[in-house]
């Protein structure tokens, strides 16, 4: 039970300040089990889902690898920079007037302090296509880890 609040209550606090900052909320879709542990949480991968905020049916899902053991069922363990990204369009695409050409749509916290995975929009204007990306971050470094999806902006249903 305290594993379980502890976590919730920093990914809340996480979820509270990107509100602020406009960046997206994500729903777990599901999460599976990679190596069992006997004391504490098990290794998972997990799957979650958001919307882009400003950009109206594209939706992203995000799987990441999450460390068990009794730190990481505490929240204090330090998730591996491992994740893939899948962005598509879910239906008719209207971009804003004034589209940045970069902005983070999604920022999770992967460790206690200090290290994030961040999706960040880019706007191919020559090829007609929203570009994600998501990067591993720490406050002192960034880590190399990256995935990208293209969702071409198209007609719908036509």
């Amino acid at each position: 039970m305290l594993k379980t609040s502890l976590k919730r209550g920093g990914r809340v606090c996480c979820g509270l300040l990107l509100m602020l900052a406009g960046a997206a909320q994500a729903d777990e879709v599901g999460c599976i089990t990679t190596a069992w542990k006997l004391i504490g949480a098990n290794h998972k991968v997990c799957v979650d889902v958001f919307e882009d905020p400003k950009i109206p049916n594209v939706i992203c899902h995000i799987s990441q690898a999450r460390t068990g053991g009794i730190s990481g069922g505490l929240g204090l363990a330090e998730d591996p920079s491992q994740f893939s990204l899948a962005c598509q369009q879910i239906g008719p695409i209207n971009l804003p007037a004034k589209l940045p050409n970069e902005e983070t749509v999604f920022s999770e916290s992967t460790s206690l302090l200090f290290k994030s995975t961040n999706i960040t929009r880019l706007w191919d204007a020559k090829h007609n296509t929203l570009v994600y990306l998501a990067i591993s971050r720490k406050v002192i470094e960034g880590a190399p880890a990256n995935s990208v999806s293209t969702v071409p902006v198209m007609p719908w249903g036509k």
